[in-house]
């Protein structure tokens, strides 16, 4: 008996077998396509050194800490010190912190340097001599930074500073309870491995004759010179800089400031100095900040440290005079536009110094007097590839227009040796162009379990006020894993395989290594694939008629 003949008469319509969807390609069926794409997570965004900080959290997730490690010195010749002092835009901008909380980037980046410290890990130089040689003005972050890429790129390079040691303010700005000196050191030292000449102690003063002698010269002077203020003050008050005040502990003087100290300014070097000054035995260390909290330049971490340690903060204070043992401060109020403004109430404070903390500038002698480079608001005015008006006359760092900090320095250390090594070419600096950013929205997070972040460990206050040994600790190896675990790979495959587990139609292929391909002959178009990536890599596309 016949099929038809079993359940009666078929009605007049086109009925699928099983075979039928391979046999008739059901993608035609589609109005919309998948397709992978790959974008840039926000921390990479936000690095100002531009760091891959995915890729090097992926490796590090797989306990590849050499590659890990390697991967940041492509960009950073300083892991073990920004792992330290960064001020971590990363984590600002790391999309996990609307989740739960950012990956800690920054504790996994010294827990990096620190292994390859410990280990020995070294990098060469595999590029052929180009023959020509920079002059490098200037030993901190940015100079630092350019003179290691540049001694990559092949160039020989020599780094001029006045200072008796390399490092600039990430040795005389920053205390050692911040960033310890043989962390500093071997860092530094690494660079010079390279084959780095470095002549310290040796001022430049003929910038002109350094033009001629050099093939191209990239100026990194920083801001040691500390902002003064126009305070009214009595024959015998004490007013220091806290710029100056830094390096002399550094150096390893003492300098005199009594039991009670006054702290004028609110940015990071402010509260450097206020810890610095409990360290030194005062038992009274106040900031005076015209603002409020919440409006002080000094980053969070910071100002929450200071309070910690027993720092005071006046905040809506000004100075308005000093005098032996006591300053009168003015209180001031906001306008509506944020703006401080005095109301007329004054009090007095003992205090036995006054360390001014108001800004950095510039000693910019060195170009004052050339007629093509040009100086505005006391910085180099460079252009688009950090060269000044004059050819082969590059500047970064707090000597240019910018966000003054080690990282931001270290990013122009970078590009300036890409621009000086073309421009020495005789070519130009080409980079690619930029993904579309990898936003919360497009990730599933469902897929993500929990996973409090892990917290640093931290001396005890009363061990910190009384010595100069590091406060905050590092992460130990499982910890370090467990946090670069956390990351959600925000707009890069993390080969999970659910696009291949949910698609209805198995139109996705594998190809290994990573990699997928979707078979549109057969994709229809439904969009699980999209709606189930955990790390938003998949986007749907309206078929073109």
């Amino acid at each position: 008996m016949s099929e038809a003949s079993k359940h009666g008469p078929l009605p007049f319509a086109i009925t699928l077998d099983p075979g039928s969807s391979l046999a008739n390609k059901t993608g035609s069926w589609r109005t919309e396509a998948p397709a992978y794409v790959d974008r840039l997570p926000p921390c990479n965004d936000a690095c100002p050194a531009g760091e891959n900080i995915q890729q090097w959290l992926h490796h590090a997730e797989e306990s590849g800490y050499e590659a890990a490690w390697r991967q940041i010195m492509a960009d950073n010749p300083f892991p073990a010190v920004m792992g330290r002092i960064c001020y971590r835009p990363c984590e600002t901008a790391c999309n996990r912190a609307i989740l739960d909380e950012p990956v800690g980037i920054n504790s996994v980046e010294r827990f990096l340097g620190d292994e390859a410290i410990k280990q020995g890990w070294t990098v060469s130089v595999d590029a052929p001599a180009s023959g020509k040689h920079v002059l490098v003005v200037g030993a901190g972050p940015s100079g630092l930074s350019a003179a290691y890429h540049l001694r990559l790129l092949g160039h020989e390079v020599t780094v001029r500073d006045s200072c008796p040691e390399a490092g600039g303010m990430m040795r005389y700005g920053i205390p050692a309870y911040r960033l310890p000196r043989d962390v500093v050191d071997a860092e530094i030292q690494r660079i010079a491995d390279l084959g780095v000449r470095f002549e310290l102690n040796t001022t430049v003063t003929d910038l002109q004759a350094e033009l001629d002698a050099f093939d191209a010269v990239f100026l990194a002077v920083g801001a040691h010179v500390g902002r003064r203020a126009d305070i009214p003050a009595g024959d015998s008050a004490r007013i220091l800089d806290a710029v100056s005040v830094l390096a002399e502990v550094e150096q390893g003087d003492q300098p005199l400031l009594g039991r009670r100290v006054a702290i004028y300014g609110g940015g990071n070097t402010a509260m450097d100095m206020a810890r610095t000054a409990r360290r030194l035995g005062a038992t009274d260390a106040v900031v005076v900040y015209r603002r409020t909290r919440d409006r002080m330049p000094a980053h969070e971490i910071e100002v929450t440290e200071a309070l910690e340690e027993g720092v005071r903060m006046r905040w809506l204070s000004t100075i308005t005079y000093a005098d032996a043992g006591r300053i009168t401060i003015e209180k001031m109020k906001l306008d509506e536009t944020g703006f401080p403004v005095p109301t007329g109430e004054f009090e007095e404070l003992e205090a036995d110094s006054v360390v001014l903390a108001l800004g950095q500038l510039s000693d910019l002698a060195l170009v004052e007097g050339m007629d093509d480079v040009t100086i505005t608001d006391h910085v180099v005015q460079v252009g688009a590839h950090l060269m000044t008006g004059h050819p082969g006359l590059f500047a970064g760092g707090d000597m240019v227009p910018s966000e003054r900090t080690a990282t931001v320095a270290i990013g122009h250390g970078k590009k300036a040796a890409r621009n000086i090594d073309a421009w020495l070419r005789g070519t130009t600096d080409q980079r690619p162009p930029r993904h579309d950013l990898a936003t919360y929205e497009r990730l599933n997070t469902w897929y993500y379990s929990d996973a409090p972040a892990t917290v640093r460990p931290r001396l005890d206050v009363a061990r910190r006020i009384s010595t100069f040994d590091e406060v905050v600790g590092g992460l130990d190896a499982s910890t370090a894993v467990f946090e670069a675990r956390r990351c959600m790979s925000c707009g890069n495959c993390l080969e999970c395989d659910n696009c291949f587990s949910v698609c209805p139609d198995n139109a996705i292929i594998k190809l290994g290594g990573g990699k997928y391909e979707i078979d549109l002959d057969f994709c229809k178009g439904c969009g699980l694939c999209a709606a189930e990536c955990p790390s938003g890599v998949i986007e749907m596309f309206p078929e073109r008629l």
